[in-house]
């Protein structure tokens, strides 16, 4: 099998119908397969694509692993050349798989690539997800071409040229399937949010690429398994991020930019309680006791990865600080930072 495109499906029944069709119409090519891959689904998703998508390969996982073991588990059951990871909650569009995969085709160095990710309400914006590629800054923020912080641009063809990027989304991702075995796929640690960056800075750390391609183009529902600003998302947010942080950063950067990062969260967790949201306050705390408790299985990670590494300086981290920009120089784009990646 050349791409097996695989919806990972957690009681979204209603987004397989709505979106199902669509994905089916445009991948129909020669040696593609799409799979739903169920992660422990309570409604009755199988019932639905068993007998309205019959041409739907259907996969039953155990239980629900999580975003980051539910695709572990899944893609440990299908062999294809390439691994195109998919939100339910994703519309494709006409010629949407064919760029990516010659983007693949044409460059063996090329570990992931995502297409323009746009929203689904508001077609004409950029989804705060993916946008036109994915990048941190020095201090771990992630933020994307089309979208910084909570601010997302309008496309106006300004992000229209296919290039390296530092991360691609997991609402869709293409995915080299040698290299997904290589870094034996997501840090189910994650569960969910952020394992997508953690995968691709492994990469780029082993000496792989992420590029983001414009000729393809999908629109995002977003939020779709949890909303943004739910507690259980800040809580992920922050311990992942202080994961993400310890496992992939050199030597020389760890302590100043985690203990950076720290007194960030800190203010973070200052402004929530300053603003009344009690429950955010607390899973930022919460969040960095984890961070603490799962101190020792993290070196261990960062001992073994530090021992593969090819590459550590990266063109695509900006050096500057996404907050420091936003907030008090006041720009809310990305062609605002004035950084070339």
């Amino acid at each position: 099998m050349k791409v097996s495109v695989v919806i990972l499906n957690w009681n979204g029944r209603d987004f397989l119908r709505q979106y199902l069709p669509a994905l089916v119409k445009y991948s129909n090519l020669p040696e593609v397969e799409v799979v739903v891959a169920d992660n422990g689904s309570t409604d009755n998703s199988r019932e639905v694509v068993e007998k309205e998508f019959p041409s739907v390969r259907y996969l039953q996982l155990k239980e629900n692993y999580g975003f980051a073991e539910g695709y572990n588990q899944a893609l440990a059951q299908i062999e294809a050349e390439y691994y195109l990871l998919l939100n339910s909650d994703v519309e494709v569009t006409k010629n949407w798989l064919e760029p990516l995969i010659e983007m693949m085709d044409a460059n063996v160095s090329i570990g992931a690539c995502q297409p323009k990710i746009l929203q689904t309400k508001k077609p004409e914006y950029f989804e705060y997800a993916g946008a036109a590629g994915g990048f941190i800054d020095r201090f771990g923020y992630p933020f994307c071409r089309g979208r910084l912080l909570d601010v997302v641009e309008k496309d106006e063809g300004q992000y229209n040229e296919s290039g390296e990027i530092f991360w691609g989304t997991g609402a869709c991702l293409m995915v080299r399937s040698s290299v997904w075995k290589e870094l034996e796929g997501l840090d189910a640690h994650f569960w969910a949010h952020m394992e997508e960056i953690d995968l691709c800075w492994r990469m780029k750390n082993r000496g792989y690429k992420v590029y983001y391609n414009h000729q393809s183009r999908v629109h995002h529902v977003g939020g779709g398994s949890l909303s943004y600003g739910n507690p259980r998302k800040i809580y992920l947010n922050f311990r992942n991020n202080l994961f993400l942080l310890y496992k992939n950063l050199p030597s020389q950067l760890l302590f100043p930019v985690l203990f950076s990062r720290m007194v960030l969260d800190g203010a973070a967790a200052l402004q929530f309680l300053a603003t009344g949201q009690v429950a955010a306050f607390r899973k930022v705390f919460t969040a960095h006791v984890a961070f603490y408790r799962h101190l020792p299985f993290l070196r261990k990670q960062r001992k073994e990865l530090r021992g593969n590494d090819i590459a550590t300086k990266h063109p695509q981290i900006y050096r500057g600080s996404l907050v420091w920009n936003y907030y008090f120089r006041g720009k809310k784009k990305f062609n605002e930072l004035n950084w070339k990646p």
